[in-house]
């Protein structure tokens, strides 16, 4: 790269962290509500707006013209720099080693979930808001907050951003600027974490802690406040449904909330969401009847915490509302299904996406009517819409690098001595940005049982995981760096 790509990449970054410096000013004002030291904190706050003011003031004059290539770069670069800044402030706040504090980071900005900490009731409320507020932040994502609140680069510039942070098989913008899209995004956003935090206040949760579940919630994050998660409120059945709807939605394409303001509701009608309201209920309901069967509960509480569990498995956020990994074998094999599928392309949920498998199945389908009618010209059709065979390789070699990249990332567990359960859940968890797995990573536990080295390889699959693997893969390609 040339100084010219350089100054972009520069002056970008530079802005986002000046945005970044706004939003960690709420775990300021939490530490000076809650009496709380956090001089610490404050300092590095202070370093952190000061390094990215200067930065910005010294390219205020700079024109930048981001290409694709320099776009891509900066996505993969930013995400790094995020767990490094934001591994320092929670490195300043907490006892923990920095790469338990980098992988904290990560886990919090790519919404993943998982953490290091043992006893989370011990953390002070500003470490609490903090990690939530990694989560809030990056689920609608860091890339699509500089694009739709910044206007340093020009239309292609945003819109290759964009591209590459948001997930989905195809990138769909209602207005004519990505950024005014962008923005109304945010706002959907911010309405349904308003809406999540005052529901949750109302069936009788703190305000500190309605927000930090709103936080995790919306941005299918699964940090929380307690030791139990929301097994802390088991039995409060309000607050379970609650969550639960709100994860639902969550794992909705945001493009159908946006249309939906319009008055346009087709988009809940999308043979994906379809799918994914199927998909959803059919698990709950044999979720639930294995948890009756096998357990003692009554049929009412088997069937909240069971619709719970897959909305959280599903949206890959994570919460746990109790040990699920005791119900049985059985309802574990049920609980392994939502995590190597995940929610809608387009919501802030990690995994491979329901839309992957509505675009795999048809194609096996039509592979099976071509075996039979050779001579046929058949066509896979999306809600209406012919799927052009550019996204068919694309869908299916993103299967492919998945579960390819699941696979070494257990056989790597197995080799440092994990069990097999704990290895493959893990691989899973951290790729599909769920949070929790099982055996010695399941909800009643955390990641303290790795070495650092071992959290950072986990933390960048976490990030592979987000950027949905080609967007990271295409750096190493000599082609890429010619080409552009």
């Amino acid at each position: 790269m040339d100084i010219q790509s350089l100054k972009n990449i520069a002056k970008f970054l530079a802005t986002i962290g000046l945005v970044l410096s706004l939003f960690l000013t709420l775990p300021s004002l939490v530490g000076v509500l809650y009496s709380e030291s956090i001089e610490k904190y404050l300092v590095f706050h202070l370093v952190f707006f000061l390094f990215h003011l200067i930065l910005y003031l010294g390219l205020r004059k700079h024109p930048p013209k981001m290409s694709i290539k320099e776009g891509i770069f900066a996505v993969n670069l930013i995400w790094i720099l995020l767990g490094i800044g934001g591994g320092m402030g929670l490195y300043l706040t907490s006892h923990i080693t920095f790469a338990q504090a980098f992988f904290e980071a990560i886990s919090g900005f790519t919404t993943t979930g998982a953490t290091i900490y043992s006893d989370i009731e011990s953390l002070s409320h500003t470490t609490l808001m903090l990690r939530s507020l990694y989560h809030w932040l990056g689920g609608m994502g860091i890339i699509v907050l500089g694009v739709g609140l910044l206007t340093l680069v020009n239309p292609t510039g945003s819109l290759t951003l964009f591209k590459a942070e948001s997930t989905g098989v195809t990138l769909e913008k209602l207005t004519p600027k990505i950024k005014d899209t962008a923005l109304r995004l945010w706002g959907i956003y911010a309405l349904l974490t308003l809406a999540d935090a005052i529901l949750l206040w109302v069936g009788g949760m703190s305000p500190f802690d309605a927000i930090n579940h709103a936080f995790s919630t919306i941005s299918t994050g699964g940090f929380s406040t307690k030791n139990a998660s929301l097994g802390y409120w088991a039995h409060n059945y309000y607050i379970l449904w609650v969550t639960t709807i709100f994860m639902f939605v969550s794992g909705i394409n945001f493009i159908a909330h946006l249309k939906a303001l319009y008055g346009d509701f087709r988009g809940y009608k999308s043979e994906e969401v379809v799918w994914y309201a199927v998909i959803f209920v059919v698990l709950s309901v044999a979720l639930s009847i294995v948890h009756i069967i096998k357990g003692h509960d009554s049929w009412f509480h088997s069937l909240t915490h069971s619709f719970f569990t897959i909305s959280s498995i599903l949206t890959t956020t994570g919460f746990a509302s109790t040990d699920y990994g005791q119900w049985s074998s059985v309802a574990i094999a049920i609980i392994f299904i939502p995590m190597f599928i995940g929610a809608n392309a387009g919501s802030t949920a990690g995994g491979i996406k329901v839309i992957r498998y509505v675009v795999l199945f048809k194609n096996l389908g039509a592979q099976l009517k071509q075996i039979l009618h050779p001579n046929a010209i058949i066509g896979i059709y999306i809600d209406g819409k012919r799927i052009s065979s550019k996204v068919l390789g694309s869908v299916s070699g993103f299967f492919f690098i998945y579960m390819l990249t699941t696979l070494l990332c257990a056989f790597y567990l197995l080799a440092k001595g994990f069990d097999f359960l704990t290895s493959f859940s893990a691989a899973i968890a951290v790729i599909g940005n769920i949070g929790p797995g099982f055996a010695h990573v399941g909800p009643a536990d955390n990641f303290t049982i790795f070495s650092d080295f071992d959290k950072v390889v986990l933390a960048i699959l976490m990030i592979v995981g987000r950027l949905e693997f080609y967007t990271f893969i295409i750096l190493f390609s000599k082609e890429f760096w010619k080409k552009f």
